[in-house]
Formats: C-alpha cells, structure tokens, sequence
C-alpha cells in the first residue's frame, strides 16, 4: 500500500495515451501518487520508466469497465479522464466505439465520483469548427464542430462543467515528442513529411489552426491544479498565441530548418478536414499561465525524434 502523498492522488484514464505518457511522470515528479488506466490498445510501453515510482500505480483495462474506475478512482484527490478515440478520422471510423470512450466512460466517471473529487478535462478547440476571418475565437465563441470528434468532446464539456468541481481546456492542435508518439498530428507529420519526403502538396493552405507542444498540455494541468480554487468552474483555450498558423505558414517554419523541403499547393481537389480558425488563449494566460515550448523549438525536437523514428507506425488510423 501506498503512503498517502502530501499532493495527493490522481487518477487518470487513458494515461499511457500521447498526453497522458508525458503527464503521467511530470506528476509523479511534482509528487503526486498517479494511478493510471489504460487499455494500452497501440501496445504502447510508454510509462514502463514509472514502474520505479513507489507513487505509480497501473491499472490495465476499459475505461468503461465499472469495477476498474472505482478502483482506480478511489482515494483521488484530481481525475482526468484522457481516454479517447482522439481525432477526426479515427472517430468517423469507429463512430459507436468513440461515443463509448468519450461520453459513457464519462458517465461512468460521474456516477461513482465524489463531490469533494476535482474533475480536469482536455477538450478541443475543434469545436470552433469554422471561423470568422481575422477574428479570434474565445472561450465565448459559439461552438460550430465540423465531426464527430468535435461534438462528442463538446457534449463531453457539457458534463464536466455541468457536474461542479471541475475544469476544462480547450487543446489547441498538439505536437511534440512524448513515449506514445503520433505522427498524425499536423505539425509532427509535416515535419516527418519534411525529414522523409522532402515535400508536401498541401490542400486548401490557407486554412488556419492553433498549436500547443504536449509537455505544455501537461504544464497546463499541473497549473491547474496548483490554482484549482480559483480556475475551477470553466473552461479554457489552450494554445501558443503566436502560433495562429495557416497550413502554409506552417511549412515555412519547417523550412526554416529543413533546407529542401518543397511545399506546394493542389490546384484542384480539397482537404477533408474543413477547420479554420484562429484561437485567443488569453483567458487562461491571465491566470499566470505561460507555455514554455516554442513552435520552432518543437520542430527542432522532432528533427533529432526522426533521426530515431523511420517508419510511419505512430499514428492513431
């Protein structure tokens, strides 16, 4: 049995995920106890460096399966349910099996949870769908998802909020290295694309989109934590402010350090994914917040990750 931390306890569902194998270890650090369930259904080993932690517990299975969430969310102090079918594609192909992670593991949550239990949970700004050219999508913004992924993890937001106690941000699109790698994440597959191919046909390039590096999602949390009090109630944007950037925009930050990547864009046909939009992060920022890795800087991270990485196998489809 564990002694109990001084920081306390948290449970986090789909802990050995993208986020959840950086998050897992920077609590850990910090000194919580980290209880983690997971499915581990990319045969991802990434939190095996935990297992030395004598505050690390893990706990293999659904997150749907009642008997495993009591278990895991007994005695926590914070939850953060991260279990998700994560992105578009991967939920317009397994569209039962997506409302079943992101909205019945919720209620599953809910229903065993304690009101003295604190709630934090990663939505997205997907939800802004389409926006107003020029103009910056708040946290007041009305929510215009374009998929799946976005509705589901807006109606998700409903419950956190409606539920009290609670907490929500808004993720930017993430990047970055973490133990659970993907490359279908835009910034982290253009840069691939870059390092492999060297060029990219882009389609509709002028669409725009927010960016935050992974270690800052987790640097988010922990500052959630350490102001619950004060932020609890609401929710978030959660993004680099000067990281508003078009698909285009983004290959020529690429090629600030790829010498040779070659960018060019389709004349006919257009891309799936219809979000463009521009994001305002400064709600949160007023809580002190300030992320700490730069766009440039996760590039230059990624470039010595594919020195290692050859083969496209860290995806989510």
């Amino acid at each position: 049995m564990n002694k109990k931390s001084a920081k306390g306890k948290v449970f986090i569902t789909g802990g050995a995920g993208y986020i959840g194998s950086i998050m897992a270890p920077e609590l850990l650090r910090a000194g919580y106890r980290v209880t983690v369930l997971d499915n581990l259904m990319f045969g991802q080993t990434s939190l095996l460096d935990c297992c030395h932690e004598p505050g690390f517990e893990m706990l293999r299975g659904d997150a749907r399966d009642e008997r495993l969430v009591k278990e895991g969310m007994s005695g926590a102090d914070y939850i953060i349910p991260l279990a998700c079918l994560t992105g578009a594609p991967l939920c317009d192909k397994n569209p039962a099996e997506a409302k079943g992670v992101i909205l019945d593991a919720l209620d599953t949550i809910l229903k065993f949870r304690s009101a003295e239990q604190r709630l934090m949970y990663p939505t997205t700004n997907s939800g802004y769908g389409v926006g107003e050219a020029g103009k910056f999508c708040t946290e007041a913004t009305p929510l215009r998802p374009v998929s799946l992924y976005g509705r589901l993890k807006n109606d998700a937001e409903a419950k956190i909020l409606g539920a009290g106690n609670s907490m929500t941000f808004r993720l930017a699109t993430a990047f970055g290295v973490s133990p659970r790698m993907r490359l279908d994440l835009l910034v982290n597959d253009f840069t691939y694309r870059a390092v492999n191919d060297r060029f990219i046909v882009l389609f509709e390039a002028h669409f725009k989109r927010n960016f935050i590096h992974v270690r800052d999602v987790a640097k988010a949390f922990m500052h959630g934590m350490d102001n619950f009090d004060k932020m609890q109630g609401t929710m978030y944007n959660l993004g680099l402010s000067d990281a508003n950037l078009s698909k285009m925009e983004l290959c020529a930050a690429i090629q600030k350090q790829v010498k040779g990547f070659y960018v060019t864009e389709a004349t006919i046909g257009e891309d799936p994914d219809k979000r463009d939009y521009i994001v305002s992060n400064e709600k949160l920022e007023k809580t002190g917040y300030k992320p700490d890795v730069s766009l440039d800087l996760g590039i230059t991270e990624l470039l010595k990750a594919f020195r290692i990485i050859k083969r496209n196998q860290y995806s989510n489809v």
